[in-house]
């Protein structure tokens, strides 16, 4: 067996044979029966089983690039591994599959596998990922889809480049597959004040998130009407930067690219809408929310909504200002235990700050600065409460050591 895929296509059926060899070479053959796709319960030194496959491209647009120096060596790790999108949802470029690889998620059926695809043109895909074998993308989609393997496809739009009738193209491309592409995401490359000697970028504008919009969302609607579903959706960075309402929940159909940011705030309004009847009448200690400077308005209108019905809400919504990766990065994701240390110190409402869970690594440990929650708090003079991306579990941070 090669990697976790192996061992996970093969150890699936209800009736095994498992081989294993003594210290003097005598092997000897152990019948296993269990449920069918009941996992063995045996842990490896390595998750893959393997090494990762590191991505071989140089992105025009690559976050990890734009990373200051300082940081712990694993955020500057750039994975671009087939296996890792079946098996976490990471998104993959598709240029350091060989023939055999493909050949091997044919056979093994591993889907679905998520594709970073950013256009569908052979040329301006080399020149966005600069890499000379970017060009044969869509001939390896269009294998997986006579496969039968379901994709999720992302399209990350830099301004100038690959948006416009690029962007019209790379959609209509992706639409011919469908259904094997079950899901388009359309969304603004991430711009760092940190790109000295990097490619000439400029920030997504309000005009250009606004045409951004108007093209997919009218070719949603073509889809809607032709295939029964939107097919494409932008992510929700773009409706803020353009200045526009998000859509409501029924439009994001099946949340596929929830995790991408496409829908999320639509969801966790719904979901603190639902649950805040709940709360009717109840009082809390007062709280502080620190979220970035795009959630911001939306917490500060749900939390309005929470004090019309709640008995005298005390609390302060703080839009922490992105100084250590630059005001242009404005999602809640990326701020560091060092920005909210500098900007929460001798402002906090209550003994609280009420947080996004994925401003912490997984584990919930440790901010990207490596500074603790602990360390935060100590520094605030405030507990830490990280709170899950779910309105009704905002709620129950806030309402968890009830007054009233």
């Amino acid at each position: 067996m090669r990697d976790v895929l192996d061992y996970k296509f093969y150890s699936y059926d209800s009736h095994l044979a498992l081989e294993a060899a003594g210290p003097d070479g005598t092997v000897c053959q152990i019948p296993i029966r269990k449920g069918e796709g009941e996992p063995l319960g045996l842990n490896f030194e390595s998750y893959l089983m393997d090494s990762m496959k590191r991505c071989s491209n140089h992105c025009v647009f690559c976050f990890i690039d734009q990373l200051p120096k300082g940081l712990r060596p694993s955020l500057y790790v750039k994975d671009d591994d087939a296996r890792l999108s079946f098996l976490l949802g990471n998104y993959i470029s598709l240029t350091n599959l060989s023939e055999e690889d493909v050949q091997r998620i044919l056979r093994m059926h591993i889907s679905p596998v998520n594709i970073s695809v950013q256009s569908t043109e052979p040329a301006l895909r080399c020149e966005l990922l600069r890499n000379q074998k970017a060009g044969k993308a869509l001939q390896i989609m269009e294998q997986f889809a006579e496969g039968g393997i379901t994709m999720n496809c992302q399209l990350v739009v830099c301004e100038g480049l690959n948006d416009g009738e690029h962007l019209a193209r790379s959609l209509s491309d992706l639409k011919r597959l469908y259904p094997a592409v079950q899901s388009v995401s359309v969304v603004p490359f991430g711009m760092t004040k940190h790109r000295d000697g990097l490619y000439p970028l400029k920030a997504t504008t309000p005009e250009g998130a606004a045409q951004c919009l108007d093209l997919t969302e009218s070719f949603a609607q073509g889809c809607l009407a032709e295939l029964g579903t939107r097919l494409a959706w932008c992510g929700d960075e773009l409706y803020l930067k353009a200045g526009r309402p998000l859509p409501d929940t029924e439009y994001y159909e099946d949340f596929t690219q929830f995790e991408n940011g496409i829908g999320m705030l639509s969801l966790f309004a719904e979901e603190f809408r639902l649950a805040l009847p709940d709360y009717a009448g109840r009082s809390a200690p007062p709280f502080t929310v620190a979220t970035g400077t795009a959630a911001a308005p939306l917490l500060r209108e749900l939390l309005a909504e929470a004090e019309a019905v709640c008995a005298g809400l005390e609390y302060k919504v703080t839009a922490v200002r992105n100084d250590f990766f630059g005001e242009g990065v404005s999602v809640a994701g990326l701020i560091t235990g060092g920005d909210l240390i500098a900007q929460l110190r001798g402002q906090v409402c209550g003994g609280r700050v009420l947080i996004s869970e994925n401003m912490l690594r997984d584990g919930g440990d440790v901010f990207l600065d490596d500074y603790t929650p602990g360390q935060v708090s100590e520094e605030i003079g405030a507990a830490v409460v990280p709170v899950r991306i779910d309105g009704a579990d905002l709620l129950e941070k806030i309402f968890e050591s009830d007054c009233g």
